[in-house]
C-alpha cells in the first residue's frame, strides 16, 4: 500500500522548496481519490491521490487547458502521474454549497448574484474551455454519448427504482431509454460539459466562483451543466430565480456562440430530466444501498423536481413506460418526510449529552437506567493542534476541521441508522425519554459537534423535544 502522505510530502518539497509543516486529510469525498491540505511555511497546496492513472491524466490536462485560458479553476503546481499524485491550488474551504445550508427558507439576493456570477462563468467555461480541446483525453469516454446516458440510466433503474420497489415493465422502459437518448443527442453537443457542475463543486474565494473536480468531464450539450446546477435537488432554487439565472445564463452564452433560445429550451427540459435520473441513481446507490442519510434527505428535493416536470413539460417523444414510473415514483409515500407534528405532539424527550471519558459515563436521571453512547475517539481529533486546543466544537475552526478532515460525517449517519427508528417507535408507543450520548477524550471537540449534529437531526426531521447538555463545557465555563 503506497503511502500517500510520504508521497505529496515530497512532491510538496520539490515544488515549494520547503517541507510540508501540517498535512491535513480532507473528508472522504464519494470517489476513491485521497485529498490532503498541505502547509509550509509560505506556501500550501491541496494534494490529490487517486488510484485511477487515466482519471489523474484527464485532471491535469482539463485544469492545465483551463487555466491557461483564464477560467476559473484551481492552477495545477506540479503532477507525479507515475506515482497518481498532483498538486493544485488550494482554493480555501467556502463552497457554493456552504451559502445554500446558511439561506434558510428564503433565497437572498447575495446568494442570487453569486449564483449569477456562477452561470455566466459556466457559459465562458463550456464555450470558451471546448475551443481546440482535445476530447480523447476524456475519461472515462469522449463524450456524453448515448452509452454514457444508458449507463446513467441503468444506475437509476437498478439502484433507484429496483430497491424503492417501483413497478416498471423492464423491456418496455429500455425502449423508453433508448428513445430518450436519441432525442436528447439531437441537441448541439459540440461543448465542453463539466459532468458534475453542482454547488459542493463550487468553491467561493473574494466573491468570485471556482470550478473543481471536473475530471469526469467530457465533450456534449451546454444543458446539461446549467440544468446540474439549477435544478440540484437540495439547493430547492424558487422557481422564478431558476428561470432569471437561465435568463443570465443565455445572455452571456448568446455572444459566445450561436444559440436559438426556443431550441435550447426544448432540449433543456429533456436534460433537467435526465440529470435528475442520474441524481436519483446516485441517491440510490448511496442512500438507499450504502444508507448515507445525506443522500436520504436529499431524495425528497429531487422527487419534487420530478414531479415538476410531470406537471408542467411535454416532450415531443412519446415515453410511456418512463413516464408511468416516475408517476408510480412520485405518488409513492415511501420517501415522505416524517410527519414533525407527531414529534411535537409526543411524549418523547430526547436528551443528548457530550461527556469526557476521563470523567466517566453520564448519569441518567430518568431512570430508564441510559441509553445509546457513541464513542466519537475514532474520529480524527482537532485537540492535537495547537489552534484548535483552546476551542470547542462549536467554534468556527473545529467544526471545518471536523468536517473537512475527519470521517465525521459517515459516523454520524451509522448512529442515525441506528437511532432514528428507535426514535420513530418510542414516539408511537407514547415512550417519555430516551438518552443519546457522545463521548470523546476530553468532551470538548468531537463530542460537542456530534451532540450538536444530533440535536439539528432530530428536531428537523421528527419535531421531537429535545434537551442538550455538553457537560465539560459547562462544567468548565467554556465560551463559543
Amino acid at each position: 500500500m503506497p503511502n500517500k502522505k510520504a508521497i505529496l510530502s515530497e512532491l510538496f518539497e520539490t515544488w515549494a522548496g520547503e517541507e510540508a509543516e501540517l498535512i491535513l486529510p480532507l473528508a472522504p469525498s464519494g470517489s476513491n481519490r485521497a485529498y490532503f491540505r498541505l502547509q509550509g511555511a509560505t506556501k500550501a497546496a491541496i494534494g490529490t491521490y487517486g488510484i485511477d492513472p487515466r482519471e489523474n491524466q484527464a485532471f491535469v490536462y482539463f485544469t492545465q487547458q483551463l487555466h491557461a485560458k483564464g477560467l476559473p479553476v484551481p492552477e495545477l503546481y506540479v503532477s507525479a502521474l507515475d506515482q497518481n499524485a498532483y498538486l493544485q491550488e488550494d482554493l480555501g474551504a467556502t463552497t457554493l454549497y456552504s451559502f445554500l445550508l446558511q439561506k434558510g427558507d428564503s433565497f437572498p439576493d447575495n446568494l442570487r448574484q453569486m449564483y449569477s456570477k456562477v452561470v455566466q462563468q459556466l457559459a465562458r467555461t463550456q464555450i470558451e474551455g471546448g475551443k481546440d480541446f482535445d476530447y480523447s483525453q476524456c475519461y472515462p469516454r469522449a463524450a456524453f454519448d448515448k452509452q454514457s446516458m444508458l449507463w446513467d440510466f441503468n444506475t437509476f433503474k437498478y439502484y433507484f427504482l429496483k430497491l424503492a420497489d417501483i413497478p416498471f415493465d423492464e423491456q418496455a422502459l429500455e425502449t423508453d431509454i433508448h428513445r430518450f437518448a436519441d432525442y436528447l443527442l439531437q441537441a448541439d453537443c459540440s461543448h465542453l460539459m463539466l459532468r458534475d457542475c453542482q454547488s459542493r463543486n463550487i468553491m467561493m474565494r473574494g466573491g468570485q466562483p471556482f470550478f473543481i473536480d471536473y475530471q469526469g468531464g467530457r465533450q456534449g450539450a451546454l444543458q446539461y451543466d446549467l440544468a446540474s446546477l439549477l435544478w440540484q435537488a437540495k439547493a430547492n432554487i424558487p422557481r422564478d430565480i431558476r428561470q432569471a439565472l437561465l435568463d443570465d445564463y443565455l445572455e452571456v452564452a448568446s455572444t459566445l456562440t450561436d444559440i436559438q433560445r426556443n431550441q435550447f429550451l426544448e432540449y433543456y427540459y429533456g436534460y433537467v430530466l435526465i440529470r435528475c435520473i442520474q441524481v436519483l441513481g446516485t441517491y440510490g446507490y448511496r442512500g438507499l444501498y450504502e444508507r448515507k442519510e445525506h443522500f436520504l434527505k436529499s431524495i425528497p428535493y429531487a422527487i419534487d423536481n420530478i414531479r415538476w416536470l410531470l406537471e408542467n413539460v411535454t416532450f415531443k417523444i412519446q415515453l410511456p413506460e418512463l413516464e408511468s414510473a416516475l408517476h408510480a415514483l412520485v405518488n409513492s409515500d415511501r420517501f415522505t418526510p416524517f410527519d414533525t407534528s407527531k414529534g411535537n405532539n409526543s411524549l418523547l424527550t430526547v436528551s443528548v449529552s457530550s461527556f469526557s471519558y476521563k470523567r466517566g459515563l453520564p448519569e441518567d436521571s430518568s431512570g430508564n437506567g441510559g441509553g445509546f453512547v457513541f464513542d466519537c475517539r475514532g474520529i480524527h481529533n482537532p485537540g492535537r493542534y495547537e489552534p484548535y486546543k483552546r476551542l470547542t466544537g462549536r467554534d468556527k475552526p473545529v467544526i471545518q476541521f471536523l468536517q473537512q478532515h475527519s470521517n465525521m460525517e459517515d459516523f454520524l449517519n451509522n448512529i442515525y441508522y441506528i437511532v432514528d427508528p428507535v426514535v420513530e417507535n418510542y414516539i408511537e408507543r407514547s415512550f417519555t425519554h430516551l438518552m443519546i450520548n457522545f463521548g470523546c477524550t476530553g468532551g470538548q471537540h468531537r463530542s460537542v459537534y456530534a451532540a450538536d449534529a444530533m440535536v439539528r437531526h432530530l428536531e428537523f426531521k421528527f419535531g421531537v423535544n429535545v434537551k442538550l447538555q455538553h457537560i465539560e463545557q459547562e462544567l468548565k465555563h467554556w465560551e463559543n
